[in-house]
């Protein structure tokens, strides 16, 4: 009789020959024979690394044991966790059934499916892989869990893990068609919300009010009783007409990836701090993408979140850029926008007269200098200048849906007939209003309201195409846009174009690139997740050798196969706001996010302007190093030129950066670091030791006042010196208006005083010393002006400022500015 408390143990590696082979059977006659069964009705236990799940008669997960410990993870009383599940139509079926021979486990469905699924023990986890399911051509999908669990201290919900303070469960995808996450929505783009702020957890509808963010819930999800971890593959064989990128109406074509069959997942368990360590091993054991930068791990190389300058190189320019990027210590050049048009990827001539060949001799002169280059692409848009478009149009231009026309049209004809106005009467996502019909791209203004449909106001040959006769019957189809102005291409031209972008690669040595826009390659094929990392897929495989040994890849989206092949994320942009302002809390939250799924820390782009300051730069390296994360520092000639500053931002730049990567910041430092509040200076002394300060910065406004006559119009500011006795920096700026007779009072007791005429834009600086500086706008000296520092001596605490000044040529609302710098603790790195 088998025992009730003998756990069952599918690990072939532990049992060999004939001795497993009768085992099993045996075991799975009993349980057929409804003996066998736990007293907590387990049947059957799978091991994957440290992770022990416990399965029942019903293929319900009814633990998920640490191995070592003996702690079960999983929820009791909550939401059942199943192997897996099927959907049919609108609605998931759970198994009502378990039996297994060997490592093949038979799951019954209630509808009469039967799924054998195979089940691999492995050192660091345990393989699931979908064999054979009856009746798949009935189903929709397949899900893997949701398997439930307590931990909840962190949920990498991108990369599929779910984390306490010292055991982390994992999932991986283990094919493409694998997709991490649950199928929420038919276009497979998986919910783009705040999830982490909402209020219902187990709400995957965006609530009004909840902020969208570019990362998606996924394989990971923070729940009511602490996480779950789901993944799911979905039946492509058909076409399917979805909701899709705000059409109410797409055609999502029919995609022969072999079917549900072949649907493949990982589970595993281990330490916390060994999390990142396993997934490489899983990624090795798999045969995942495992990209390296010069022999090791891109996920652990040193120079992954490493900052880069974005200039805009030439031919002609490259000299003088690479200059810059060896004076700001960085190891990579990018340039924003090199190419004449996205699809087939043209560099642009003035640029690059020599086409590819010039961008390999800008390659080649930055490498001897130890500098990589990179570019920005936006993955499968096609601009409408592309040959992809012009002349002669693609007939694998992605399309939103198609008709037929009812009539034969002439060339010149502006009405066109058509037997379904569906698809092309949708404009909240109709950019430029395009239909292809044969070799002919033709605009049209609008659909008419009632049958006969007819799209009127049509533009023929557009594009450059070449506008013909066409004849009744023939298909129409809408295509499908962006808001760019370019076009998409399906999932075929999609390959191609990625091609293209490897190809690139491969002839230029250029290593570091951007895939801007990936969303495009998943709405344009309407399958979502899986149409961006099918694209990213085919780039990766198209790539020679030598690149894939050493490439760093952005993106503008995340995803959890796509994880494997991405460097990082650098999310943030310089346009909105100045420079500490422009989306900082998006900035900071991105950290949280990048921690949690185990990626490198980055701050996103930030533009250099003429009127620049050391205190911007000074402030951006401090959340770098803060944060321990890479950014993107955007310059041009113009403000290099124009900015007073530039030497020295230069040389702060690389004094941070090279501190950060080699890293000399401790955690305390860091943590200190990371209160915005917070503000230090970076020192390099003649023996080359590095100074770190702590700075104290205490903001003030001076408005214009109108008051009764006599009043004073000065305004009082309070401050507190947590430093020891120094005498304070400041800094006054005009920001409305020119300043004259200025004057500071110190403590109600010292003052100091200026007769001279602050212009607009122009600020009066004091850094120490026995002098102050006058400064314009983009930080070119004017004036020196001598200063008694002994009068701004102070000791530690609590102390008063006295501002006023005369307004002169006063704008709207007349303002002066007024910082006080004071130092804390000097200590060296």
């Amino acid at each position: 009789m088998w025992m009730a408390d003998t756990p069952i143990w599918i690990e072939p590696f532990k049992i060999n020959g004939k001795m497993k082979h009768y085992l099993l059977v045996l075991v799975a006659l009993l349980l057929f024979m409804g003996v066998g069964c736990n007293t907590d009705g387990k049947i059957l236990e799978l091991r994957g690394g440290d992770l022990v799940m416990g399965l029942d008669e019903h293929a319900r997960v009814i633990s998920l044991m640490d191995g070592k410990l003996g702690t079960d993870h999983s929820v009791q009383g909550g939401p059942p966790s199943y192997l897996m599940s099927i959907k049919v139509g609108d609605s998931i079926m759970v198994p009502d059934g378990l039996n297994f021979v060997e490592d093949t486990l038979k799951v019954h469905f209630p509808n009469s499916s039967e799924a054998q699924v195979l089940a691999r023990s492995k050192e660091t986890h345990v393989v699931f892989e979908l064999l054979s399911l009856t009746g798949e051509d009935s189903i929709d999908a397949i899900v893997w869990g949701p398997y439930h669990s307590k931990l909840s201290q962190s949920i990498g919900e991108t990369i599929g893990i779910v984390q306490g303070v010292d055991f982390t469960i994992g999932l991986q995808a283990l094919n493409l068609k694998t997709l991490g996450g649950y199928p929420w929505n038919d276009n497979d783009h998986l919910p783009q919300l705040d999830i982490f702020r909402q209020k219902d957890v187990e709400n995957m509808v965006r609530d009004e009010g909840n902020r969208g963010v570019l990362y998606s819930v996924e394989a990971g999800k923070p729940t009511e009783y602490g996480s779950s971890l789901q993944a799911y593959t979905r039946n492509r064989m058909v076409d399917r007409v979805i909701a899709n990128r705000r059409h109410e109406r797409f055609v999502a074509p029919a995609y022969d990836d072999g079917g549900l069959v072949g649907s493949k997942i990982a589970l595993f368990g281990c330490k916390t701090k060994e999390t990142l360590e396993t997934i490489g091993k899983i990624e090795l054991a798999e045969g995942l993408p495992h990209p390296t930068i010069d022999g090791e791990w891109v996920k652990t190389s040193p120079i992954i979140n490493s900052s880069y300058l974005i200039m805009d190189f030439t031919e002609a320019t490259i000299d003088r850029c690479l200059e810059y990027a060896q004076k700001s210590g960085f190891n990579y050049l990018y340039h924003g926008h090199p190419f004449a048009s996205w699809g087939h990827f043209p560099l642009l001539r003035k640029q690059f007269p020599n086409g590819y060949e010039g961008m390999k001799t800008c390659v080649e002169k930055a490498r001897a200098v130890d500098i990589h280059l990179g570019t920005h692409m936006l993955t499968n848009f096609i601009n409408v200048n592309d040959s992809y478009v012009s002349p002669i149009p693609d007939r694998r231009l992605a399309l939103v849906g198609s008709s037929h026309i009812t009539e034969d049209i002439d060339e010149r004809q502006t009405t066109i007939p058509i037997e379904d106005p569906g698809f092309f009467n949708q404009f909240k996502n109709n950019h430029l209003r395009s239909v292809l019909i044969g070799d002919e791209i033709i605009r049209y203004g609008s659909v008419s309201a009632e049958a006969p449909w007819e799209l009127r106001d049509c533009q023929r040959g557009a594009f450059g195409t070449g506008a013909s006769a066409h004849s009744g019957g023939d298909k129409i189809g809408k295509l499908m846009d962006h808001g760019y102005k370019v076009f998409l291409g399906n999932a075929k031209l999609n390959r191609e174009i990625a091609g293209n972008m490897a190809d690139f690669m491969n002839r230029t040595g250029v290593r570091m690139l951007d895939f801007d826009g990936l969303e495009g390659a998943g709405g344009s094929t309407g399958m979502g997740n899986y149409g961006e990392i099918l694209f990213a897929d085919a780039w990766y495989n198209a790539l020679n050798e030598d690149l894939r040994n050493h490439f760093v890849l952005g993106a503008s989206r995340p995803g959890h196969y796509f994880w494997h092949y991405y460097s990082r994320m650098n999310w943030g942009e310089p346009w909105y706001a100045g420079f500490r302002e422009s989306q900082t809390q998006y900035r900071l939250d991105n950290q949280a996010y990048f921690k949690r799924n185990l990626m490198p820390g980055m701050l996103g782009w930030f533009k250099m302007t003429p009127s620049t300051t050391i205190e911007d730069i000074e402030w951006l390296m401090t959340r770098s190093a803060a944060y321990n994360a890479g950014f993107a520092f955007v310059v041009g000639f113009d403000a290099l030129e124009q900015n007073g500053r530039t030497e020295e931002i230069f040389s702060l730049l690389n004094n941070w950066e090279t501190a950060r990567l080699n890293g000399l910041f401790s955690e305390e430092q860091q943590k200190r670091m990371q209160d915005l509040t917070t503000e230090f200076h970076l020192e390099r002394t003649d023996t080359d030791d590095l100074l770190l300060t702590q700075m104290y910065s205490h903001k003030f406004e001076h408005l214009k006042k109108v008051r009764q006559p006599g009043e004073p119009l000065y305004t009082n500011f309070e401050f507190d010196n947590k430093g020891g006795e120094q005498s304070i920096g400041f800094i006054v700026s005009a920001v409305s208006g020119d300043l004259a007779d200025i004057r500071i009072e110190i403590d109600n007791h010292y003052t100091l005083e200026w007769n001279l005429v602050l212009k607009r834009g122009r600020s009066l600086i004091y850094k120490g010393g026995d002098q102050a500086v006058v400064l314009d706008e983009n930080g070119h000296k004017l004036q020196v002006l001598p200063l008694n520092k002994e009068i701004l001596k102070l000791g530690r605490g609590k102390h008063s400022l006295t501002f006023d000044c005369v307004f002169k040529n006063e704008g709207e609302a007349p303002k002066a500015k007024v910082e006080l710098r004071l130092k804390g603790t000097t200590e060296t790195l």
